[in-house]
């Protein structure tokens, strides 16, 4: 059973302290007006694993993950699942809450991977083939000193950051896992991910063929193995000269399929 979460919970347990100082990570999800709680690294595990509101897989630290051939590139370490799912329809808004967050540069992404006889819990997540619903990168300017959405992501005045991501209105009813990513870029050459992923299960959507028969093979990605170690996107120094003018940058991870009638505007 999922307990939803009012608002104003929350917003008192973001001014508890905490270690998210160092970098950030995401503490919840809204669906409409309800709240779901998040995994909270700075918690027990004991007080959150197996308890009936978490649906969101389990994330032990708020560092980042450095390698993009790490095994736990999917959902984060260790990335054990939830016992309870986030109630959506197809075509739905989700936001990912972030009460703090505090790089500037990179891009973000959000994706979807279909379970398996709508069994998450037992997903591989090195082999589940996930395929893109949203991205974000540089706005306008150069990479170094132009505006990320990344960056006005950010709030400084208290208030959650609110990453908010439709559902394509012609998904499959069923089980799905979705998984947010961060990708900072700040530092050169040194990429830092930041991956979390949260249970869904998806109503009002179209019967019919599993997210492999509708979904083109090459937009399907799996992680590891979506980034290249040669990857210029990823691994890319934006304060050298050859970057002091350059204001393009091509998210990495391959384009968004539109044959699920997405609409990205929310």
């Amino acid at each position: 059973m999922m307990v939803p979460v009012i608002l104003a919970a929350f917003l008192a347990a973001a001014l508890l302290p905490g270690p998210a100082s160092a970098h950030g990570g995401l503490s919840n999800y809204t669906v409409g007006e309800t709240w779901y709680r998040g995994y909270d690294p700075s918690t027990p595990p004991e007080e959150q694993l197996n308890k009936p509101w978490l649906t969101q897989r389990q994330w032990t630290t708020i560092d980042p993950l450095f390698s993009p051939t790490s095994p736990f590139l999917a959902c984060n370490d260790p990335g054990t699942p939830p016992p309870s799912s986030i109630p959506i329809s197809a075509g739905e808004v989700i936001t990912a809450v972030y009460y703090y967050w505090l790089h500037p540069v990179g891009p973000m992404t959000a994706w979807l991977t279909r379970c398996p006889d709508d069994n998450c819990n037992a997903v591989n997540l090195t082999e589940a083939k996930w395929f893109k619903i949203w991205e974000a990168g540089l706005l306008d300017g150069t990479l170094e000193l132009g505006t990320w959405y990344q960056k006005s992501f950010q709030r400084w005045d208290g208030e959650p950051g609110m990453w908010p991501v439709r559902l394509p209105e012609g998904l499959g009813s069923g089980r799905y896992i979705i998984r947010h990513e961060i990708l900072s870029l700040h530092v050169g050459f040194k990429p830092q991910f930041y991956p979390e992923c949260a249970h869904l299960k998806v109503t009002g959507g179209k019967e019919g063929k599993g997210v492999e028969g509708e979904v083109p093979g090459g937009y399907l990605k799996v992680f590891p193995g979506a980034y290249d170690q040669d990857d210029e996107s990823v691994f890319v120094d934006i304060y050298s000269e050859e970057n002091v003018n350059t204001t393009t940058y091509v998210i990495p991870g391959g384009p968004i399929w539109e044959g699920l009638g997405l609409d990205s505007e929310i």
